[in-house]
């Protein structure tokens, strides 16, 4: 077994991945019952290498599946929380900058009442 490449799993199809992952997750299955009868060890070393294999595989189907829900979602606060951008804790709560530039109606008033008062310079 050799190591599978990403941009090779990119090309597949989804019936394609699963297939593949179905193979990989027997032949993971055979290699542990390998493990515990026979004492040997000289296939026992690519364990590791189709426990990659399948991580890869699932990786590639699963970014698949999330860029295809995330293309019915238009608007971000319709989206599931999981699918939104991560950013920090402190961004995702920050005012949207609509929200920032919203006046209450007393402050409304004030402006209006009392305006910027215009200085003449005189040099």
């Amino acid at each position: 077994m050799e190591k599978i490449k990403v941009y090779e799993l990119r090309n597949k199809t989804d019936a394609e991945l699963l297939k593949q992952l179905e193979d990989l997750k027997q032949e993971y299955a055979s290699m542990r019952v390998q493990k515990v009868t026979v004492t040997s060890t000289s296939k026992l070393s690519q364990i590791g290498v189709i426990r990659k294999a399948i991580a890869k595989v699932l990786t590639v189907y699963n970014q698949r599946k999330r860029e295809e829900a995330r293309k019915q979602y238009t608007k971000i606060s319709e989206m599931p929380l999981n699918m939104r951008p991560k950013l920090t804790r402190a961004k995702r709560r920050a005012l949207t900058p609509k929200q920032l530039h919203l006046k209450t109606i007393k402050q409304r008033k004030k402006c209006e009442n009392f305006p910027k008062r215009k200085y003449a310079l005189l040099v």
